[in-house]
């Protein structure tokens, strides 16, 4: 049963409202923020660009708390009002994504609600939540955008080279280690690592679990050979059937 006099204290009113969201949300609150960086840092996310960004610019930001649900969706909570006046809730951005994947998408402005916790998660709930998850897919979605799908820095080339299979010595040392740990050996003469062509069946099974090990380094790889032709009177190295069957391995 609700309390019929809720606490309107601004630490209090976040940890209930915390507790009233759907899913799992921790609440923080940030006291006495008249000098701290920490108070540039937060408004400088908020995800608002209308009444919110506005009474923010307008009064001193002194306190707030910040609510964090386990995905990292997060909220901004203050009473710029005074207590029992007010409160305001706005969406933070997403961290770490690029300020290109912003453009032409349009804020999840915050809204205002009353001193009551229960009230207000309802609010969250149907109005601010739902256009958040609206603006952080377009983000998202032109993130994905921003970064190529398939590069060269992205792309593990294996060539195949007299039976063998070689890869140019990677910048990166988990990739280079993955590739060790799978028979490669480093040809430090060449600059290349080469996987040698003794046992098809083998080097078949290598090509495929390092395609698996570094899709999950957000690696693909493929499979090429030489650029250059055989001389007249020789024959190619002939591919084993097996290693051919190694999947490309595509990025998450």
């Amino acid at each position: 049963m609700h309390d019929p006099i809720p606490d309107t204290s601004l630490a209090s009113f976040a940890t209930v409202l915390a507790g009233e969201l759907p899913g799992a949300w921790t609440s923080t609150y940030h006291p006495d923020l008249g000098s701290l960086d920490v108070r540039d840092i937060l408004t400088d996310h908020v995800w608002d660009m209308n009444d919110i960004a506005e009474t923010l610019a307008r009064h001193p930001l002194d306190h707030c708390a910040v609510l964090q649900r386990h995905d990292g969706t997060r909220l901004f909570v203050t009473d710029p009002l005074g207590d029992g006046e007010g409160y305001l809730i706005a969406a933070i951005a997403p961290h770490d994504t690029p300020a290109e994947a912003f453009r032409g998408v349009r804020e999840p402005d915050g809204i205002t609600v009353e001193a009551d916790p229960f009230s207000a998660a309802e609010a969250v709930t149907v109005d601010l939540l739902p256009r958040y998850y609206v603006a952080v897919h377009h983000v998202f979605a032109n993130a994905e955008q921003l970064t190529p799908t398939s590069s060269d820095a992205q792309r593990l080339v294996m060539t195949w080279s007299e039976g063998a299979l070689v890869v140019d010595k990677p910048e990166r040392a988990d990739v280079t280690q993955v590739l060790t740990d799978h028979g490669f050996v480093l040809d430090a003469d060449r600059g290349v690592l080469v996987l040698p062509g003794d046992d098809t069946a083998r080097q078949a099974a290598s090509a495929r679990a390092v395609g698996n090990r570094l899709s999950q380094l957000g690696i693909s790889t493929s499979l090429g050979h030489p650029s250059t032709r055989p001389a007249p009177g020789t024959t190619p190295a002939a591919v084993p059937s097996t290693a051919s069957a190694a999947p490309s391995a595509r990025r998450r």
